[in-house]
């Protein structure tokens, strides 16, 4: 009769089995439970209103369409934007980095600063915020400049036009009230390149120091003019279209959301009184903020001589700046994160920064200053 083995050789080895321990069922992430209220708010919108989701999304691509394809792809802009990495790239293949910092590293080393921090806010005022941080970036990095003088160099960056039509059209607002253009400009745009690092590198980040020529290295690249044109034309249209579209389209996106909704109405009211309050046009400086300073500066140069000078001033103060917001909140933390030792999270909040002080710089010039501007 052939033997019966038993199924379970010896209790251990059974004891074994049935004390294996249950695993435990994962708890609900906060980030899944936003996923869950996301999933039922979206199946009871289109239940109850199934044109609200629709309505939304063409919103939204209301509010970006005109944007990124009038202003950057068929506009003026973008070519603009390309334009100024070509000349940017040549000024640099001329040794024009290398003058400016023979030119200012007698004053940053008085400030205790590496001088490279000084170089985006001249690439933006010649041409571009964007090509600015594309070609600025790694000057910073390749100068050993800290992170706390990156910011500097950020910071400082957005006080200064980012477009030399910009400056222009301005100039002929300033000059339509009577005010000293001169002097305005002095004030509003050449000034804050040297105050603002000081002032920085005193309080805020004051990880900074000076640095001797020595221990640069050349910053003229020895690539053939002629390569180095091309390359800047490509450059530039990468920066366009990888970094800066997405970049716009996302903060004109947020815009169309909350105009759907019905909180931007009073985002802009809110907007319009803060500016009045600050002596800034409410109408120009709206469009500074949201869509282009050079907008702005053409809306304000065609009705600044029925305008109280101030205003006009206060407008072009403004308009001199990093803005628009896509630029502080989109572009600006892309490009300096993907060219400098900076995160997105810290170029964001450098470019912040800037702004705010802007703001005030427009106030103090409009209010103390006015009497000898104009």
């Amino acid at each position: 009769m052939a033997e019966i083995k038993p199924l379970i050789k010896d209790n251990s080895s059974f004891e074994e089995t049935i004390s294996l321990p249950i695993p435990k069922r994962r708890r609900w992430e906060r980030v899944e439970l936003v996923g869950l209220s996301l999933i039922i708010a979206s199946l009871l919108i289109m239940l109850i209103s199934p044109g609200t989701l629709a309505g939304l999304f063409s919103a939204v691509v209301d509010k970006v369409f005109p944007v990124v394809v009038d202003v950057f792809i068929t506009g003026t802009v973008g070519v603009t934007i390309i334009v100024s990495v070509i000349i940017g790239r040549s000024l640099e293949r001329l040794g024009f980095t290398d003058a400016l910092i023979r030119i200012f590293l007698p004053i940053t080393k008085l400030l205790k600063i590496n001088s490279a921090v000084i170089i985006p806010s001249i690439y933006n005022i010649l041409g571009d915020i964007n090509a600015a941080g594309k070609i600025a970036g790694p000057i910073l990095i390749r100068s050993g400049a800290t992170k706390a003088e990156q910011k500097i160099a950020v910071t400082t960056m957005v006080q200064s036009q980012q477009s030399f039509s910009t400056f222009m059209l301005g100039m002929l607002a300033l000059t339509a009230v009577g005010a000293n253009a001169f002097i305005v400009v002095v004030l509003a745009v050449f000034l804050p390149v040297i105050l603002v690092p000081f002032l920085l590198s005193k309080t805020i980040y004051r990880d900074t120091k000076a640095v001797e020529l020595d221990e640069l290295p050349k910053f003229t690249p020895t690539t053939g003019f002629l390569p180095t044109l091309f390359n800047a034309a490509r450059e530039g249209a990468e920066l366009l279209f990888l970094l800066i579209i997405p970049a716009v389209a996302v903060v004109f996106a947020v815009i169309g959301v909350l105009e759907y909704v019905g909180v931007w109405p009073s985002i802009e009211s809110i907007l319009s009184t803060v500016l009045l309050a600050l002596n800034i046009d409410p109408e120009t400086g709206i469009l500074s903020i949201l869509a282009t300073p050079t907008l702005a500066m053409a809306k304000l140069s065609e009705v600044a001589s029925t305008m109280d000078p101030r205003l006009v001033i206060g407008s072009f103060v403004l308009a001199s700046s990093g803005l628009p917001l896509s630029s502080i909140f989109g572009q600006i933390p892309v490009i300096w994160a993907a060219n400098s030792d900076l995160s997105e999270k810290e170029a964001m909040g450098a470019a912040t920064l800037g702004i705010t002080m802007r703001l005030v710089t427009a106030f103090i010039i409009v209010y103390f200053l006015t009497p000898i501007l104009v």
